[in-house]
């Protein structure tokens, strides 16, 4: 069970994970920009082909959908630890965002994405269901690919990700 959210930003009720996908149906999620401890760097991955919503996209932010009785501060830590076996670090909030997607044939993707940033210069082991493969880019490589319209991304990690760089200036 998920949280479900008002198009405000509040919980609303809990709804099943399907339901949510099913018919676009508002919800959270947190999103953890993990950085290497010089601020140089960001840990990049390509999605499994085996995801349910933009399979095989490129991200640079682990996190996930917040469940039911979980904050958004709890989702990032917990969506961190798995998708990277990243824990224990520091997590600090970036901002909020909104953001609506369609999706051919199905219900759009209706969100409020909470960011946040980590330091991180230790091992990162990646999910294998979720990561298909990983790596450091620094962050003008990670720009210069954003540019690039053929690299796929997912849109809610690339609207987070310009906003990012947006307010770094």
């Amino acid at each position: 069970m998920v949280a479900h959210y008002d198009a405000a930003g509040s919980v609303i009720s809990e709804v099943s994970r399907a339901a949510v996908r099913a018919e676009g149906l508002w919800h959270a999620c947190s999103s953890v920009l993990v950085r290497s401890g010089d601020g140089e760097r960001v840990y990049v991955h390509r999605r499994t082909d085996t995801k349910d919503v933009f399979p095989g996209t490129h991200d640079c932010w682990a996190g996930g959908v917040v469940a039911a009785g979980e904050s958004p501060d709890e989702c990032a830590e917990r969506e961190l630890a798995e998708e990277l076996g990243v824990a224990g670090v520091p997590l600090t909030p970036l901002f909020r965002l909104t953001a609506e997607f369609d999706l051919p044939g199905r219900a759009p993707v209706r969100e409020h994405l909470w960011a946040y940033e980590a330091r991180w210069d230790g091992q990162v082991v990646p999910q294998e269901s979720e990561v298909a493969e990983g790596w450091w880019l620094p962050l003008d490589d990670l720009r210069a690919r954003l540019a690039d319209p053929s690299w796929p991304f997912i849109p809610d990690g690339r609207l987070a990700v310009e906003e990012w760089f947006r307010r770094r200036g």
